[in-house]
């Protein structure tokens, strides 16, 4: 097992082997320490699998690197998730450009029942600031864990919010956990790792490097339920953020501001280009997303058990037949979840699901969730 991992953490040094590369290799070679000891002529008839990648296997090359690691991390109490754990976070199982390796530092469960992403410029307002604070505030009941990037403005206002409530906040960042970026935050970090912490996919020392901010935001979107941008201008990793929740078929929701205000011109453009809905309350939030503080959940009286109706999934395609078979036996699911049980592909279930909406099958719900009719 330990050298399994080990693979994986240096398949993750193999220049030109990104995420998508790394997770084939380990599936035709059913193994990661096995794909060092497949010989040059089975790796470069992998899909995606270069000379160069190839070649660097056959080399080992960031082997030692990730021996090293592997020792550091294990000495400094840092937490390695792999790919391959079951303990791996469930919403970013599904997603096709998913890290293969997270660091994480800290208390906090990356399976928390309801995760919320925050982002927004750095440039915060005293309205983006008031509106953070108060979404923070109103969240509480809810027992989300909050999700953010700890930079300047609008993420690190979440962050102490969070502290300040009782609410567990991870910091996803675009450098390794030992370089704390923006280092004026480095206590707030600190504190969060009492209840919350940080991940990175990032090894230890890694710099903040412009380029990996944009693949930061990517685990951000992937790791939230939903994502609310506060603050943002035209342009910047709030949008980006935005971009990714939407292509992994995540809600975004986008606070309104005032017009002339360049801070709050994303948010607006999101809004008007139905690129996200509008953020109004947590209240409303809420009753879109149909979440239940844990005073409801208590309140709430029990189900009456029905028989169940006999269904017949006679006439629809193995895919089809797969996907109502899960829902009959499961009941209301999300679509990373399903996609996971399934290992269908998130755009590939989108378009079987709509198709099954209009069969009359399936209904859909607030927060992605699907169910038989």
């Amino acid at each position: 097992m330990t050298e399994d991992k080990i693979a994986i953490m240096a398949l993750a040094r193999t220049p030109g082997a990104g995420s998508v590369t790394i997770k084939q290799l380990i599936s035709y070679c059913s193994g990661a320490g096995a794909i060092y000891t497949s010989d040059y002529k089975k790796l470069i008839k992998i899909p995606g699998v270069g000379e160069k990648v190839a070649r660097s296997i056959q080399q080992k090359v960031g082997w030692a690197e990730a021996e090293a690691e592997w020792k550091r991390c294990q000495e400094v109490g840092v937490d390695l998730v792999f790919y391959t754990d079951a303990n791996y976070p469930k919403r970013l199982k599904p997603l096709y450009d998913a890290p293969v390796l997270l660091y994480s530092v800290g208390n906090f469960d990356f399976n928390h029942n309801l995760t919320v992403g925050i982002v927004g410029t750095r440039q915060i307002t005293e309205y983006g600031k008031s509106v953070t604070e108060t979404i923070i505030r109103d969240l509480a009941p809810f027992n989300p864990l909050l999700v953010s990037g700890l930079a300047y403005g609008v993420d690190i206002t979440a962050h102490r919010a969070c502290l300040k409530a009782g609410i567990p906040t991870v910091g996803v960042m675009a450098s390794g956990l030992d370089v704390v970026y923006p280092s004026a935050h480095k206590r707030t970090a600190q504190e969060m790792q009492a209840n919350g912490g940080g991940v990175t996919e990032n090894p230890l020392g890694t710099k903040p490097d412009f380029m990996r901010f944009p693949a930061r935001n990517r685990i951000i979107a992937g790791l939230s339920d939903v994502t609310i941008v506060v603050e943002s201008a035209r342009k910047g990793g709030s949008l980006i953020t935005a971009e990714f929740a939407q292509n992994y078929h995540r809600d975004v929701y986008a606070v309104p501001g005032n017009l002339g205000n360049s801070y709050s011109e994303g948010c607006n453009h999101l809004i008007r280009t139905n690129q996200a809905s509008l953020f109004t309350s947590i209240e409303e939030l809420a009753k879109d997303m149909q979440w239940q503080t844990g005073t409801e959940r208590e309140k709430k009286p029990g189900k009456t058990v029905k028989p169940e109706k006999e269904i017949s999934f006679d006439g629809f395609t193995q895919d089809e037949g797969q996907v109502l078979s899960m829902l009959k036996s499961k009941g209301d699911m999300q679509l990373d979840e399903l996609s996971w049980h399934s290992g269908i592909q998130l755009g590939k279930l989108a378009n079987l699901l709509l198709n099954l909406e209009f069969q009359g099958m399936v209904r859909s719900m607030p927060g992605k969730k699907y169910s038989l009719i």
